[in-house]
């Protein structure tokens, strides 16, 4: 019975040990969109005058991300009502030809991979949905930081990342070639964690 009761105690004495020196798996943590810092934008060629840039205000989503796997997800609701030309124009985007809102209000985007470099996201691979339809792009990253947010004293990540489409893949190619029919996607992206 002494022996058993030792190695009853010399078992449980090693396991706790192992589980003290063994670091605990880090597990994914999900971030809410900031919609005062998050702002897709969209620039194309106006006849080959200018790079016209424009953006949308409102925009919604979850980021969840496991450092330590390597591993995330993304998932974004633009409001496409939200557009804003930084002129008269925001009501011919918002038109048939172009964003069709009164139909599509909203554009999404749902990552299906996360491409990790080092420490750091480097793609998010998904589905763009853009009135009514739905394609794969590639987002690249540009820039990326997670860190404390040192206003809200929460963990926060942020990003810079972009993709470049075809209007005419998304029957959104009204004027084309004048108007150019490849558009670049720019998201600058803030969100905290929940």
């Amino acid at each position: 019975m002494k022996k058993l009761t030792t190695l009853s105690a010399a078992l449980t004495l090693a396991a706790t040990t192992i589980a003290t020196t063994v670091p605990a798996l880090a597990a994914p943590e999900t971030y809410v969109l900031d919609g005062a810092h998050t702002f897709p934008r969209f620039s194309y060629s106006h006849f080959g005058y200018s790079t016209q840039l424009s953006r949308f205000n409102k925009t919604t989503g979850k980021i969840i991300l496991d450092q330590a796997a390597k591993t995330g997800e993304v998932d974004v609701v633009i409001d496409a009502k939200s557009v804003d030309t930084g002129s008269i124009l925001d009501e011919h985007i918002q038109g048939e030809d172009f964003l069709d809102t009164a139909k599509y209000p909203t554009a999404t985007f749902k990552s299906t991979k996360v491409v990790f470099k080092g420490d750091q996201p480097a793609t998010v691979e998904g589905n763009l949905t853009l009135k009514g339809v739905t394609k794969p792009v590639t987002l690249t990253v540009t820039s990326f930081q997670a860190m404390p947010n040192p206003i809200l004293k929460k963990d926060a990540i942020g990003a810079n990342a972009y993709t470049v489409v075809k209007r005419s893949e998304f029957n959104a190619d009204k004027y084309a070639p004048y108007v150019s029919d490849e558009v670049r996607i720019d998201i600058a992206v803030e969100a905290i964690k929940e």
